[in-house]
């Protein structure tokens, strides 16, 4: 949709392109002297498109709060040592000088953006607002005359690009105004198991991607980086095939696909993940083809809703994490808002879960049916089993065999970013089972999907991953026509 509109309405810039050039070679390096705070829009007190603009506002927050410009920049500077192609960065480097009304230092940073990447349409947007704020009044992000003269049909790329600044915005505002010095921990990494590098976490609310590090299991993982995303078109968790929504739950990557075996519309890469999951299915869940990707490569990035479900990061953040990605470990949790806690409770979540597994375990390990079976919901399921005819089964088998040793080994706890359909906290634990009794040892992947009820965490779903998610799920790669569907 976005790249379709896009390959018309930039056709229809030329005049407002040649403008820029001519501002930029009138100004000769000149501070803008008409320059006022740059806001992404649209502002209850902002005028229609079409309308003259309102006076200048008095001096801004950020020029009032010089320590806190400085306390900014540094942390946008920190940004960029450790990640040079930081294009936001650079781009809300630009937007605090401009509001602290430094303008030299405003243009210097957005024209050396642009240089660095010319398929960085906010930027251009952002930067020709600058140049043109010197000669006409510039109430707000795109709102100038030179744009507001454009057709309606064009301005929709505007409001896209709006949308794209208001989302950067906020995630910058949010996190610098969290930064109080404690600690945030992202309450969907319980764990992460001796064989995970990284793991990847989604806000769909305010269109953001998080990788994180494996530190050890006993540790919280390590940030290393924080991206824009858009996702899909439709709001809400995925139901069906054809909702052009992006699900919501754990997920995990399931392999590669190169650019050279994708259209260009997906850019350097795909990872395809495990939608519909295990849960997803039992809750008859339907659709395919859910890929974290890439973008054709004559854009930077994508408006915040404009996927048919995909998550889709730029060429560049992708190419940084690629490496990272490890098909069948890497779990990706994609939630409508993330939780984020402070250490103390994080731990005591965690602990709590680990306390139920430890329950399970042993229950099971002792052959203790009545413990074993109090440790299942009342709605659970697995596979054809309901908890009735998995309580016969298990009693069953308990009486038959001797005693038994299970051991859970690379355990990695990941929690869902919601409640589920009856108001209850989800975790799901996938970790490698050792099982060893009745002159027979295995091995071999499980999955437990516990809710927390109004006693203690129960498992609701069970399930043994034999191979370990390692193919596509729904079959080999999908045709164009039938993904996200």
């Amino acid at each position: 949709m976005f790249l379709s509109r896009v390959s018309v309405v930039v056709s229809g810039w030329g005049f407002y392109a040649l403008l820029l050039v001519a501002l930029s070679l009138f100004s000769g390096g000149c501070a803008v002297e008409r320059g006022v705070t740059l806001r992404a829009g649209p502002q209850p007190q902002e005028v229609a498109r079409h309308e003259p603009a309102a006076a200048a506002p008095p001096a801004t927050a950020v020029e009032q709060d010089p320590a806190g410009l400085r306390s900014a920049l540094q942390l946008l500077d920190k940004r960029l040592a450790r990640h040079p192609g930081d294009h936001e960065a650079a781009l809300l480097k630009g937007l605090l000088y401009y509001e602290a009304r430094r303008y030299q230092r405003a243009l210097e940073e957005l024209r050396g953006l642009v240089e660095r990447a010319p398929n960085f349409h906010l930027a251009q947007m952002v930067l020709g607002d600058m140049l043109l704020s010197r000669v006409e009044r510039v109430s707000g992000m795109g709102y100038n005359p030179m744009l507001a003269a454009m057709p309606d049909s064009r301005y929709a790329l505007v409001d896209d690009l709006r949308a794209e600044a208001r989302m950067r915005l906020r995630a910058y505002r949010e996190r610098h105004a969290g930064d109080s010095g404690k600690e945030r921990v992202p309450g969907q990494l319980l764990r992460l198991g001796s064989s995970v590098e990284s793991a990847i976490l989604v806000d769909k609310e305010s269109h953001r991607l998080y990788l994180f590090l494996n530190r050890g299991e006993e540790e919280v993982p390590q940030l290393l980086y924080d991206f824009y995303v858009s996702t899909g078109r439709g709001i809400g968790d995925k139901v069906s095939r054809g909702d052009l929504r992006t699900p919501e739950g754990v997920y995990f990557v399931t392999r590669y696909i190169p650019d050279r075996s994708l259209p260009e519309k997906y850019g350097v890469g795909a990872f395809p993940i495990n939608y519909p999951n295990e849960l997803d299915r039992y809750r008859r869940k339907t659709g395919s083809g859910i890929w974290l990707h890439g973008l054709t490569r004559r854009f930077y990035s994508r408006p915040p809703l404009d996927s048919e479900g995909c998550v889709v990061l730029s060429n560049l953040d992708l190419e940084q994490i690629k490496g990272l990605i490890s098909p069948g470990t890497t779990p990706v949790i994609i939630a409508e808002q993330l939780g984020w806690l402070e250490r103390d409770p994080w731990e005591l979540r965690r602990a709590e879960v680990l306390e139920a597994l430890q329950r399970w375990r042993s229950a099971w390990e002792n052959g203790d049916a009545r413990r074993y079976l109090a440790s299942y919901a009342a709605d659970f399921r697995a596979g054809d089993y309901d908890l009735d005819s998995w309580s016969a089964m298990k009693r069953r088998l308990f009486t038959t065999r001797g005693r038994r040793h299970i051991a859970l080994e690379d355990l990695s706890l990941l929690a869902y970013g919601g409640l589920d359909g009856a108001g209850r906290e989800l975790v799901v634990a996938d970790f490698r089972l050792r099982y060893r009794g009745g002159g027979t040892e295995r091995e071999w992947r499980k999955r437990l999907y516990l809710v927390r009820d109004t006693e203690r965490w129960r498992v609701l779903y069970e399930s043994n991953v034999l191979e370990r998610d390692t193919t596509l799920a729904g079959g080999a790669l999908l045709s164009m026509d039938e993904r996200n569907r």
